[in-house]
C-alpha cells in the first residue's frame, strides 16, 4: 500500500507506488461499463479480493468478486457496504449518472439528484471507507472525474464532476495523514452505454481502466486518460469563455 516518503513537505508529498496485487479493491458502479472494465484489470493485475457494486442485485461468477447492491445516493446504503468490506484497501468511485438536466430551465430534482450521486456519492463513501483504510494500513482512492469538470455547457453533469474534482483534491490533503493516496481521474468520451448516442470518437473502457490502474500503480496523483483531457486540462490557464463544451471538444 502507499506511503508518504519520509521528511516530505505536506506541499511536494510524493508516493510510493500502490500495488494492486495482493489487494482488495472497492470498485463502485462495477457492473457495466468502465466498472466492469476496472473489475477485470485489478484482477489481471492481481488482486486478492473485489467488492463490485451497482444500483440492483447482479451475479458475477469470478470467485474473487463479491457483487453488493449500492446506492450512493444513500447514507444507510454506504454504511452497509462498509460493514461488510472490512477488508478494502483500495476504493474506486466509478458510480455515476448522466440525467439530462440543463441548470437553467431542467428540473431542478434531477440537478439535485446528480450532485447527491456524482459529487455526495464518493465523499459519502470515502468518509466511510477512510477508518477502514487506515487501519488496512492507508490504501488509496480513486475518484473517477470526467473532462467536463472543466468545461461549461453540460449542465448539471459536469458542474457535478467539478465539485467532485475540488472534493478530491481537498481529500488528497486531508488523507495525507494516514497515508491514503487520492487519486483523480479525468477522461473524454468513453465507449458505455450512458454516452452511446454522443456521436464523437469515444476510447474503450479497457483502455481507460489500464490507464488509470497505471496511473495508481505508478503513484500519480492525476490521470488525464486520453488526449482530449490533455488539450482541455492544458487550455485551464487561457480565456475562460473557451472552456465550453461543443462537438469540436
Amino acid at each position: 500500500m502507499p506511503r508518504l516518503l519520509a521528511n516530505d513537505n505536506i506541499s511536494q508529498r510524493e508516493w510510493v507506488m500502490t500495488s494492486i496485487d495482493g489487494a482488495v479493491v472497492l470498485v463502485t458502479g462495477g457492473r457495466r461499463g468502465l466498472g466492469a472494465a476496472l473489475v477485470d484489470e485489478v484482477l489481471a493485475r492481481g488482486a486478492r479480493a473485489v467488492h463490485s457494486t451497482a444500483r440492483s442485485a447482479f451475479d458475477d461468477p469470478r470467485p474473487a468478486v463479491t457483487t453488493s447492491v449500492l446506492e450512493v445516493g444513500s447514507q444507510d446504503s454506504v454504511d452497509a457496504l462498509a460493514a461488510i468490506a472490512g477488508d478494502v484497501d483500495i476504493v474506486i468511485n466509478n458510480a455515476g449518472v448522466l440525467l439530462p438536466a440543463p441548470l437553467l430551465t431542467g428540473d431542478l430534482t434531477d440537478v439535485v439528484n446528480t450532485f447527491e450521486v456524482n459529487a455526495f456519492g464518493p465523499l459519502r463513501v470515502v468518509r466511510a471507507f477512510a477508518p477502514i483504510l487506515a487501519a488496512n494500513g492507508g490504501g488509496a482512492v480513486v475518484n473517477v472525474h470526467s473532462v467536463l469538470s472543466w468545461l461549461g455547457g453540460s449542465g448539471a453533469y459536469g458542474a457535478s464532476k467539478a465539485a467532485l474534482w475540488s472534493i478530491t483534491n481537498s481529500l488528497r490533503t486531508e488523507l495525507a495523514e494516514q497515508n491514503t493516496h487520492v487519486l483523480g481521474v479525468h477522461a473524454g468520451f468513453i465507449d458505455t452505454e450512458m454516452v452511446s448516442d454522443i456521436g464523437l470518437p469515444k476510447t474503450s473502457p479497457a483502455v481507460i481502466a489500464a490507464r488509470i490502474l497505471d496511473g495508481l500503480e505508478a503513484g500519480e496523483v492525476e490521470v488525464l486518460a486520453d488526449d482530449t483531457t490533455v488539450a482541455v486540462k492544458a487550455m485551464l490557464a487561457g480565456p475562460v469563455e473557451n472552456l465550453t463544451f461543443t462537438s469540436a471538444h
